[in-house]
């Protein structure tokens, strides 16, 4: 019954791996960010294992690909948001501080903000 639910998320998650893939390419060269290797995050290599069904081996495709860009579209929004904006969200109960935020500077830190923009 889930089935259509799980499958239909291809479609933007297609469409998003070519805008984010464009936006890279193109971009990040402008504004000397690092390249980041898609490799280094898509992964569709489970298919292979014998002992899988044909069922489970194109779920194992879908799963590699989707968590795969997923992640990529990540790490390239964290380097384009450390590039334009290094400052930390204010503090909130539930609110999951992502990882790559460890290094930028502290929310309400106008001194750090300025000396950071004036290097």
């Amino acid at each position: 019954m889930t089935v259509p639910f799980i499958y239909l998320a291809i479609f933007p998650v297609f469409f998003l791996d070519i805008i984010f893939e464009t936006y890279h390419r193109i971009c990040f060269p402008v504004y000397k960010l690092s390249y980041i290797k898609r490799s280094q995050f898509i992964k569709i290599d489970r298919h292979k294992l014998s002992y899988l069904s044909f069922r489970d081996k194109l779920q194992c495709v879908y799963c590699g690909y989707i968590n795969g860009v997923l992640a990529y579209a990540v790490k390239i929004a964290a380097e384009t948001e450390k590039y334009w904006c290094a400052i930390k969200h204010a503090k909130y109960k539930d609110f999951v501080e992502p990882v790559h935020h460890k290094d930028f500077l502290e929310y309400g830190d106008e001194e750090a903000f300025r000396k950071l923009k004036k290097d």
